[in-house]
């Protein structure tokens, strides 16, 4: 039975279908050697381009081409320094699609792989771009929240009074943070709870590091708790 289209639609012409945008961010990520080099840029850094050759495990004339279109569709910035390129995730959203894509990819993998050495010190603290995740970064923003540093609001969460006493006392300006996307909630890979992402988080997971409470790990996003940290960083928590 032929069915009839509804009088003045546009008849359907297959030469001139418009492809979804999210179809060719998706190929773009689909590689699992641009997916590589996408997640070696996670922690938010910049990072030359040969360097992220070498975490991709690809030469360098390869990864050019990759990063090429990586930032042809928005997904990584670069910016040029004398004769060398450094490159990073292009910004939040980005970083935030790629962390729920993760959170999908892993929904059925078994709880213990959490407890084989390569995935715990991730599990415990790593950044989620320019945020502190992990255990330690849900533990963060439950804390906060207890004691009434944070509160809900419409644009994710609102600094107290109490809360910017706080940071003060941390040696953060709550102004100098304040604005667009300050504090929101950013679902855990991992723990599949809420961490604390934003301006704000930036700022305090910067100042954990200034602070030497936390380190950077090498060719990992995993961060790791120093002998300092474990003494004021925890009780901070």
């Amino acid at each position: 039975m032929r069915v009839k289209a509804f009088p003045g639609a546009p008849r359907y012409d297959p030469d001139m279908s418009v492809e979804p945008r999210f179809a060719r961010i998706a190929a773009a990520i689909g590689d699992p050697t641009r997916a590589h080099m996408l997640s070696a840029l996670m922690a938010g850094e910049r990072r030359p381009a040969g360097e992220i050759a070498q975490a991709a495990g690809i030469s360098a004339s390869t990864a050019s081409q990759h990063l090429a279109m990586l930032a042809r569709e928005g997904l990584v910035s670069v910016e040029a320094r004398g004769r060398h390129r450094y490159f990073r995730i292009h910004d939040e959203d980005v970083a935030r699609a790629l962390e729920a894509l993760s959170l999908v990819a892993e929904r059925a993998a078994a709880g213990e792989k959490w407890l084989r050495a390569p995935y715990r010190p991730l599990k415990y603290a790593r950044t989620c771009y320019r945020h502190l995740a992990g255990e330690l970064g849900v533990r963060l923003l439950e804390g906060m929240l207890s004691r009434k540093l944070l509160v809900p609001s419409d644009r994710g969460f609102g600094l107290t009074s109490g809360g910017c006493t706080w940071l003060r006392d941390l040696g953060v300006e709550a102004n100098s943070v304040r604005g667009e996307r300050y504090a929101y909630p950013c679902l855990d890979w991992s723990e599949r709870r809420d961490h604390l992402g934003g301006r704000l988080a930036t700022a305090l997971l910067d100042r954990f590091i200034e602070r030497r409470w936390l380190a950077r790990a090498t060719h990992s996003r995993a961060l790791k708790l120093t002998p300092r940290g474990r003494q004021s960083l925890l009780d901070l928590l």
